[in-house]
């Protein structure tokens, strides 16, 4: 019986023989780790009881969100304690919302902060229905997702993943929620007891006009639905007429909660993750069938993807056929920002499944859809994109620029088209937004954004690999390294008591930010925040620790991004310690290395143009790898660059360590 080790000694290996002073980006990237591993344990300790539940109240999703990428951190190459931390926080709030326990309520002058236990099945259940659609769902679900990439092997969590599943494959009779003869979600909101399909007046104002009373939270959000032309115009206080009332919340839960959504695309990463957790191939099949089906609505509504579906999967099949106006939709307070998270979620689930780029076409269609109904704004050449489409068509009175505030988006999602795809077609996608944005300069690294905000950040990325901005790793990761400290110091000096901090109902940010790090260590953009899975072009473990990760006192860099190569440099900035790595191809093994070649040139790290780099310095000849693992020695003080040939999506993918043979080694099935 072949050990883990001996099967981590037979991978094609590789050793660094350069010694060099580390560059500044790997100090840097050091030192972001460091002080992040800091904050999230100052975090945990000062605004968290000892169980873990955070001295806040808001909904379940954002409870989730404030740890949503510490597994993923973790996963990098984080201290241990940040995954335990994380794990402690999510268990922490299941059992502390879950619907059956009577919690505590708590609201300050602005509304905000009344915590409802809506937990079901440890998943988000049918008392807070407004958690259980698939852009707050898909916020909450992400911490779980990166826990699963973290440690495949926690049986608690496998066991819970595939119960989450069974709420959509529709193999748990307590959870109707697939119709499997018409492939639709029969509702937009789905919960382990169902689906939603009965509201109160004040949840379909909430939903149709953002609420009842000026000022209220959810006005914040606008309008979320319509039940146009059914109903053209709701009328002024509609709900203080009992039988007008009636009425509006019956078609609300005719046209609205009795439907599919497009929105509803984000449940296959879900699906996706069941089945790399497990190797069944249902869960693989159900991805495929549901996204097919809205690709066939697509293909009938003129390649316009329709936002609603009826129970028997017509397009707009309760509002007299009109494609738009369902949950999240064409016609929304935000239209296509929601939606097309679950555009992209898909499509890359469907490339990921089965190396398939004609799911991408999801995607690429309504983003060149947006681009032909668009316009130019005639002052300045500024090209504008319609934020809704309503009964005067495109646009309905709001156009922004294609990377303004609410529409920053597209430039993520151009940008995730390419990594994806790779192809010209795509690239020069990309292009064409940069020349066509007259407000912003590209080449900018904004000293901080959100990681939920990726616009800014894609732009300088995309710069750097077209060779227009070399130095943007040591600029992007001190632009982030700023922010970190910043947050962390205005940690310690909250002096807030615990009963303050319960009454001002207000925690720090949180402070570990992994977007800089998917960058420049996975040479990717980060998971679609609102529910995607990571699509790093290379992932790491820590050979001689036996797990996720690189080493202590080790920094990576993705310094080209190509088809059929990716260029990766390795520095060893111990003096004194030996460290091995193993790279892997893709966040899941989904890819597979063909060949390696070094730098045979100037020392690993120096700054250089992404493009044409093994002509000009010169590299090894190539050696074969043929497998989705290479091994990697680094001697103290030395640094490396490999240029790694790849062939892309051409393995089925997997949460599987390097370590764990066919299967993942999960105690308790």
């Amino acid at each position: 019986m072949t050990t883990a080790a001996q099967s981590i000694e037979s991978l094609p290996s590789i050793t660094a023989t350069q010694t060099a002073a580390p560059p500044a980006w790997a100090l840097l990237e050091r030192k972001l780790f460091e002080v992040m591993e800091h904050a999230a344990a100052l975090k945990v300790a000062k605004f968290s009881d000892r169980a873990g539940v955070p001295f806040y109240a808001d909904d379940l999703d954002d409870y989730y969100e404030m740890v949503y990428n510490w597994g993923l951190f973790y996963s990098m190459g984080a201290d241990s304690n940040v995954l335990d931390l994380a794990l402690r926080h999510w268990n922490a709030v299941t059992r502390f919302g879950d619907d059956s326990i009577v919690s505590w309520h708590r609201n300050n002058e602005e509304g905000k902060g009344k915590f409802t236990p809506s937990v079901n099945e440890e998943y988000y259940g049918p008392k807070h229905p407004g958690d259980a659609e698939w852009h707050h769902k898909g916020e909450g679900n992400m911490a779980f997702y990166h826990l699963m990439m973290a440690d495949p092997t926690i049986s608690e969590n496998v066991r819970r993943l595939k119960r989450f599943a069974s709420f959509y494959t529709g193999e748990n009779p307590a959870a109707p929620n697939y119709d499997p003869r018409y492939r639709i979600l029969r509702s937009p909101f789905q919960t382990p007891k169902g689906p939603w399909h009965k509201a109160n007046y004040q949840q379909a104002a909430t939903y149709l006009m953002g609420g009842l009373e000026p000022g209220a939270r959810g006005v914040w959000y606008g309008r979320r639905s319509s039940l146009y032309p059914v109903v053209k115009d709701l009328g002024v206080d509609w709900w203080k007429s009992p039988a007008r009332q009636a009425e509006i919340v019956g078609l609300f839960d005719k046209i609205v909660l009795q439907s599919d959504s497009s929105n509803n695309l984000g449940a296959t990463a879900l699906l996706t993750a069941a089945y790399m957790a497990t190797g069944e191939d249902r869960y693989r099949q159900w991805v495929l069938d549901y996204i097919e089906a809205w690709m066939d609505r697509m293909k009938k509504n003129g390649g316009i993807m329709p936002d609603n579906v009826g129970p028997t999967g017509k397009i707009g099949e309760h509002r007299e056929g009109v494609w738009w106006g369902g949950i999240y939709g064409w016609n929304s307070y935000c239209g296509f920002n929601i939606m097309f998270h679950s555009f992209t979620i898909a499509s890359e689930c469907g490339l990921l499944l089965t190396g398939d780029k004609s799911y991408l076409d999801i995607l690429r269609s309504q983003v060149q859809l947006l681009i032909a109904n668009g316009k130019v704004r005639e002052r300045d050449g500024q090209f504008l994109i319609a934020v809704r489409h309503g009964p005067n068509g495109w646009g309905h009175s709001m156009w922004h620029p294609v990377n303004g505030h609410d529409q920053q988006v597209r430039v993520n999602e151009i940008t995730r088209l390419f990594n994806a795809s790779m192809s010209d077609e795509d690239r020069s996608l990309v292009r064409w937004a940069r020349d066509h944005d007259k407000e912003r300069d590209w080449s900018k690294i904004e000293p901080y954004v959100a990681d939920f905000e990726g616009g800014p950040a894609e732009m300088a990325r995309f710069q750097y690999y077209e060779g227009k901005l070399p130095e943007w790793p040591e600029r992007t990761l001190q632009a982030e390294l700023d922010g970190a400290v910043k947050t962390y110091r205005e940690m310690v000096a909250d002096e807030r008591s615990v009963e303050q901090i319960l009454a001002d109902n207000r925690v720090p940010s949180n402070p570990v930010r992994t977007k800089v790090l998917t960058h420049v260590m996975h040479g990717a953009p980060q998971s679609v925040y609102h529910g995607g899975l990571d699509r790093a072009l290379v992932r790491y473990f820590d050979a001689d620790r036996m797990r996720p990760g690189i080493p202590p006192d080790v920094a990576a860099l993705v310094d080209e991004i190509g088809p059929d190569r990716v260029g990766v440099q390795l520095v060893n900035t111990s003096r004194s310690a030996a460290r091995s790595l193993i790279i892997q191809a893709g966040a899941f093994g989904e890819h597979s290395f063909t060949d390696v070649r070094t730098d045979s040139g100037e020392a690993a790290g120096s700054p250089l143009p992404p493009r044409g780099r093994d002509t000009e310095r010169g590299s090894s000849p190539p050696t074969p790898v043929n497998g989705k693992y290479l091994r990697v020695t680094m001697p103290p003080s030395t640094g490396i660059r490999l240029s790694l040939g790849m062939k892309r999506f051409v393995n089925q993918p997997s949460y599987r360590f390097p370590w764990h043979g066919e299967k993942i080694p999960v105690p308790f099935q």
